[in-house]
Protein backbone atom coordinates (compact mmCIF):
# COMPACT_ATOMS: atom_id res chain seq x y z
CA UNK A 1 0.00 0.00 0.00
CA UNK A 2 1.42 3.28 -1.14
CA UNK A 3 2.68 5.30 1.80
CA UNK A 4 1.44 8.91 1.42
CA UNK A 5 2.38 10.75 4.44
CA UNK A 6 2.24 14.24 4.28
CA UNK A 7 4.30 17.17 5.67
CA UNK A 8 1.53 18.22 8.18
CA UNK A 9 1.81 14.40 8.74
CA UNK A 10 5.20 13.99 9.56
CA UNK A 11 5.64 16.98 11.77
CA UNK A 12 2.88 15.47 13.87
CA UNK A 13 4.52 11.96 14.05
CA UNK A 14 7.83 13.93 15.25
CA UNK A 15 6.26 16.21 17.20
CA UNK A 16 7.19 14.95 20.39
CA UNK A 17 10.73 14.25 19.33
CA UNK A 18 11.70 17.80 18.49
CA UNK A 19 13.79 19.88 21.01
CA UNK A 20 11.78 23.12 22.35
CA UNK A 21 12.20 25.44 19.46
CA UNK A 22 12.08 23.17 17.02
CA UNK A 23 8.36 23.01 18.91
CA UNK A 24 7.78 26.46 18.22
CA UNK A 25 8.40 25.78 14.62
CA UNK A 26 6.40 22.94 14.59
CA UNK A 27 3.15 24.51 16.34
CA UNK A 28 3.17 27.67 13.99
CA UNK A 29 2.81 25.84 11.14
CA UNK A 30 0.20 23.51 12.25
CA UNK A 31 -1.63 26.36 13.26
CA UNK A 32 -0.83 28.60 10.35
CA UNK A 33 -0.17 26.32 7.58
CA UNK A 34 -1.64 28.37 4.96
CA UNK A 35 0.33 31.79 6.29
CA UNK A 36 3.73 29.35 6.09
CA UNK A 37 3.33 28.97 2.18
CA UNK A 38 4.28 33.01 1.53
CA UNK A 39 6.67 33.09 3.86
CA UNK A 40 10.37 33.54 3.63
CA UNK A 41 12.68 31.25 5.86
CA UNK A 42 13.26 34.47 7.98
CA UNK A 43 9.58 35.45 8.20
CA UNK A 44 9.17 31.47 9.72
CA UNK A 45 12.01 32.73 12.35
CA UNK A 46 10.49 35.49 13.37
CA UNK A 47 6.77 34.52 13.49
CA UNK A 48 7.63 31.22 15.86
CA UNK A 49 10.43 33.62 17.84
CA UNK A 50 13.19 30.88 16.61
CA UNK A 51 16.43 31.31 14.18
CA UNK A 52 17.17 31.02 10.66
CA UNK A 53 19.61 28.01 11.46
CA UNK A 54 16.98 26.62 13.63
CA UNK A 55 13.94 26.48 11.09
CA UNK A 56 16.74 24.62 8.56
CA UNK A 57 17.30 21.99 10.86
CA UNK A 58 13.71 21.53 11.35
CA UNK A 59 13.20 21.01 7.44
CA UNK A 60 16.20 18.49 7.52
CA UNK A 61 13.97 16.37 10.74
CA UNK A 62 10.61 16.71 8.51
CA UNK A 63 12.76 14.77 6.01
CA UNK A 64 12.56 17.65 2.95
CA UNK A 65 15.47 19.41 0.94
CA UNK A 66 15.51 22.96 2.72
CA UNK A 67 12.15 25.48 3.61
CA UNK A 68 11.29 25.92 -0.16
CA UNK A 69 10.56 22.33 -0.62
CA UNK A 70 9.06 22.31 3.06
CA UNK A 71 6.50 24.91 1.46
CA UNK A 72 5.89 22.83 -1.89
CA UNK A 73 4.89 20.62 0.70
CA UNK A 74 2.53 22.55 2.70
CA UNK A 75 1.31 23.88 -0.59
CA UNK A 76 0.31 20.61 -2.12
CA UNK A 77 -1.70 19.89 0.67
CA UNK A 78 -3.63 22.67 0.73
CA UNK A 79 -4.52 22.23 -3.09
CA UNK A 80 -5.60 18.61 -2.52
CA UNK A 81 -7.73 19.56 0.50
CA UNK A 82 -9.18 22.45 -1.05
CA UNK A 83 -10.04 20.07 -3.94
CA UNK A 84 -12.83 18.46 -2.27
CA UNK A 85 -13.63 20.84 0.40
CA UNK A 86 -12.90 24.84 1.76
CA UNK A 87 -11.65 23.61 5.55
CA UNK A 88 -9.26 25.02 8.02
CA UNK A 89 -8.17 24.18 11.18
CA UNK A 90 -10.55 26.62 13.07
CA UNK A 91 -13.15 25.32 15.45
CA UNK A 92 -15.90 28.27 16.68
CA UNK A 93 -19.23 27.73 18.79
CA UNK A 94 -20.04 30.94 16.67
CA UNK A 95 -19.85 28.97 13.31
CA UNK A 96 -20.59 25.21 14.16
CA UNK A 97 -21.74 24.36 10.76
CA UNK A 98 -17.60 25.31 9.40
CA UNK A 99 -16.29 23.96 12.19
CA UNK A 100 -18.06 20.71 12.31
CA UNK A 101 -16.73 20.31 8.42
CA UNK A 102 -13.46 20.94 9.63
CA UNK A 103 -12.97 18.07 11.79
CA UNK A 104 -14.83 15.75 10.00
CA UNK A 105 -12.53 16.45 7.09
CA UNK A 106 -9.81 16.24 9.39
CA UNK A 107 -10.59 13.15 11.28
CA UNK A 108 -11.33 11.34 7.72
CA UNK A 109 -7.69 11.96 6.46
CA UNK A 110 -6.79 10.53 9.83
CA UNK A 111 -8.16 7.34 9.02
CA UNK A 112 -7.45 7.40 4.97
CA UNK A 113 -3.43 8.40 6.06
CA UNK A 114 -3.44 5.49 9.13
CA UNK A 115 -4.74 2.76 6.32
CA UNK A 116 -2.19 4.15 3.78
CA UNK A 117 0.09 3.29 6.43
CA UNK A 118 -0.15 -0.39 6.49
CA UNK A 119 2.10 -3.29 5.88
CA UNK A 120 0.37 -5.78 4.03
CA UNK A 121 2.18 -8.62 4.14
CA UNK A 122 2.76 -7.79 7.80
CA UNK A 123 -0.75 -7.47 8.50
CA UNK A 124 -1.69 -10.71 7.55
CA UNK A 125 1.05 -11.75 9.66
CA UNK A 126 0.08 -10.43 12.63
CA UNK A 127 -3.91 -11.79 11.50
CA UNK A 128 -2.46 -14.89 11.93
CA UNK A 129 -1.31 -14.93 15.00
CA UNK A 130 -3.87 -13.17 17.02
CA UNK A 131 -6.05 -15.90 14.87
CA UNK A 132 -3.84 -18.56 16.33
CA UNK A 133 -3.42 -16.95 19.65
CA UNK A 134 -3.76 -18.90 23.05
CA UNK A 135 -4.38 -15.07 24.89
CA UNK A 136 -4.18 -11.61 23.33
CA UNK A 137 -3.53 -9.02 25.82
CA UNK A 138 -4.18 -5.66 24.62
CA UNK A 139 -1.91 -2.76 26.79
CA UNK A 140 -2.51 0.57 27.38
CA UNK A 141 -1.90 3.91 30.03
CA UNK A 142 -3.86 6.59 30.06
CA UNK A 143 -6.44 7.66 27.61
CA UNK A 144 -5.57 5.03 25.28
CA UNK A 145 -6.78 2.39 27.77
CA UNK A 146 -10.70 2.60 26.39
CA UNK A 147 -9.11 1.55 22.93
CA UNK A 148 -7.97 -1.59 24.49
CA UNK A 149 -10.61 -2.36 26.05
CA UNK A 150 -12.48 -2.62 23.03
CA UNK A 151 -10.09 -4.31 21.66
CA UNK A 152 -10.38 -7.05 24.30
CA UNK A 153 -14.11 -6.61 23.56
CA UNK A 154 -14.15 -7.19 19.79
CA UNK A 155 -11.52 -10.11 19.76
CA UNK A 156 -13.35 -12.30 22.90
CA UNK A 157 -16.93 -11.64 21.09
CA UNK A 158 -15.44 -13.97 18.19
CA UNK A 159 -14.07 -16.17 20.36
CA UNK A 160 -10.64 -15.13 20.51
CA UNK A 161 -9.59 -15.29 24.17
CA UNK A 162 -8.23 -11.48 25.27
CA UNK A 163 -7.97 -9.00 27.72
CA UNK A 164 -7.27 -5.72 28.91
CA UNK A 165 -6.95 -3.65 32.23
CA UNK A 166 -7.32 -0.45 33.90
CA UNK A 167 -4.87 -0.62 36.54
CA UNK A 168 -0.94 -0.60 34.66
CA UNK A 169 0.25 -2.58 37.57
CA UNK A 170 -2.12 -5.53 36.99
CA UNK A 171 -1.66 -5.53 33.18
CA UNK A 172 2.39 -5.80 33.83
CA UNK A 173 1.91 -8.82 36.22
CA UNK A 174 -0.65 -10.54 33.44
CA UNK A 175 2.08 -9.91 30.55
CA UNK A 176 4.34 -11.85 32.60
CA UNK A 177 2.29 -14.47 32.43
CA UNK A 178 2.07 -14.34 28.59
CA UNK A 179 4.07 -17.22 26.63
CA UNK A 180 5.21 -18.22 23.22
CA UNK A 181 1.83 -18.89 21.14
CA UNK A 182 0.26 -15.31 22.98
CA UNK A 183 -0.05 -11.98 21.42
CA UNK A 184 0.64 -8.52 23.07
CA UNK A 185 -0.96 -5.26 21.50
CA UNK A 186 0.51 -2.11 22.73
CA UNK A 187 -1.52 0.86 21.95
CA UNK A 188 0.59 4.14 22.85
CA UNK A 189 0.28 7.58 20.91
CA UNK A 190 4.23 8.58 21.41
CA UNK A 191 5.40 5.55 21.88
CA UNK A 192 7.78 6.37 24.87
CA UNK A 193 5.09 5.43 27.73
CA UNK A 194 7.39 4.45 30.48
CA UNK A 195 4.74 1.44 31.89
CA UNK A 196 3.97 0.46 27.72
CA UNK A 197 7.26 0.01 26.88
CA UNK A 198 8.03 -2.42 30.89
CA UNK A 199 4.65 -4.55 29.65
CA UNK A 200 6.10 -5.36 26.58
CA UNK A 201 9.83 -5.98 27.59
CA UNK A 202 7.99 -8.19 30.12
CA UNK A 203 5.86 -9.98 27.38
CA UNK A 204 9.06 -10.49 25.46
CA UNK A 205 11.07 -11.90 27.77
CA UNK A 206 8.95 -15.05 27.48
CA UNK A 207 8.67 -15.17 23.79
CA UNK A 208 5.25 -13.27 23.09
CA UNK A 209 4.71 -11.99 20.04
CA UNK A 210 4.40 -8.59 20.29
CA UNK A 211 2.79 -5.96 18.52
CA UNK A 212 2.71 -1.85 18.97
CA UNK A 213 0.04 0.97 17.74
CA UNK A 214 1.35 4.62 17.77
CA UNK A 215 2.39 7.47 15.78
CA UNK A 216 5.86 7.47 15.62
CA UNK A 217 7.71 4.75 13.87
CA UNK A 218 11.11 5.87 15.47
CA UNK A 219 9.49 5.53 18.91
CA UNK A 220 10.55 3.28 21.74
CA UNK A 221 7.80 1.00 21.37
CA UNK A 222 7.85 0.71 17.81
CA UNK A 223 11.67 -0.29 17.81
CA UNK A 224 11.00 -3.04 21.27
CA UNK A 225 8.16 -4.85 19.48
CA UNK A 226 8.28 -7.81 17.11
CA UNK A 227 5.99 -5.88 14.31
CA UNK A 228 4.11 -2.21 14.72
CA UNK A 229 1.68 -0.31 13.17
CA UNK A 230 2.07 3.66 12.59
CA UNK A 231 -1.03 5.84 13.04
CA UNK A 232 -1.96 9.39 12.15
CA UNK A 233 -3.57 11.84 13.97
CA UNK A 234 -4.40 15.79 13.09
CA UNK A 235 -5.63 16.61 16.95
CA UNK A 236 -2.37 19.47 16.94
CA UNK A 237 -4.30 21.14 14.26
CA UNK A 238 -6.90 21.93 17.09
CA UNK A 239 -5.24 22.31 19.78
CA UNK A 240 -1.72 24.25 21.22
CA UNK A 241 -1.47 20.70 23.35
CA UNK A 242 -0.64 17.24 21.45
CA UNK A 243 -4.13 15.38 22.52
CA UNK A 244 -4.24 11.91 21.70
CA UNK A 245 -7.44 11.06 18.63
CA UNK A 246 -8.38 7.90 19.37
CA UNK A 247 -10.11 7.77 16.20
CA UNK A 248 -6.77 6.43 14.36
CA UNK A 249 -5.94 4.05 17.04
CA UNK A 250 -9.55 2.90 17.11
CA UNK A 251 -9.68 2.41 13.03
CA UNK A 252 -7.06 0.07 13.43
CA UNK A 253 -8.89 -2.26 16.39
CA UNK A 254 -11.65 -1.88 13.64
CA UNK A 255 -9.54 -2.90 11.16
CA UNK A 256 -8.47 -6.25 12.62
CA UNK A 257 -11.78 -7.17 14.01
CA UNK A 258 -13.08 -7.05 10.91
CA UNK A 259 -10.68 -8.97 8.86
CA UNK A 260 -10.82 -11.70 11.85
CA UNK A 261 -14.48 -12.01 11.73
CA UNK A 262 -15.80 -11.34 7.73
CA UNK A 263 -15.79 -14.49 6.14
CA UNK A 264 -14.72 -16.94 9.18
CA UNK A 265 -17.30 -18.90 9.73
CA UNK A 266 -16.14 -19.76 13.72
CA UNK A 267 -16.29 -16.26 14.24
CA UNK A 268 -19.56 -15.74 12.71
CA UNK A 269 -21.06 -18.76 15.11
CA UNK A 270 -19.11 -17.26 18.02
CA UNK A 271 -20.43 -13.80 17.50
CA UNK A 272 -24.01 -15.12 16.86
CA UNK A 273 -24.23 -17.21 20.42
CA UNK A 274 -22.48 -14.01 22.54
CA UNK A 275 -25.42 -11.59 21.04
CA UNK A 276 -28.32 -14.09 21.27
CA UNK A 277 -26.89 -14.25 25.29
CA UNK A 278 -27.05 -11.13 25.85
CA UNK A 279 -30.12 -10.72 23.75
CA UNK A 280 -32.10 -10.99 27.35
CA UNK A 281 -30.48 -8.21 28.39
CA UNK A 282 -32.15 -5.95 25.95
CA UNK A 283 -35.63 -3.85 26.65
Amino acid sequence: MENQQSVLDIIQIRYDSFFEQEKKIAGYILQNYKDVINMTIGDLADASGTSVATVSRFCRKCEVDGFHHLKIGLAKELVMGEKEVTVSNDISRKEIGQSLQNILANKIEEMRQTVSLFDEKQLETILNKIQHAGMVQFVAVGNTIPVALDGAYKLNEIGIPSMAGTIWETQLSFAMTLKKKDVQIAISNSGESKQVVKMVRAAKKNGCTTVGITNNPNSTIAKEVDYHIQTATREKLFMNEFCFSRVSAMTVIEILYLFLTVGQAQSYARLSECENLMADEKV
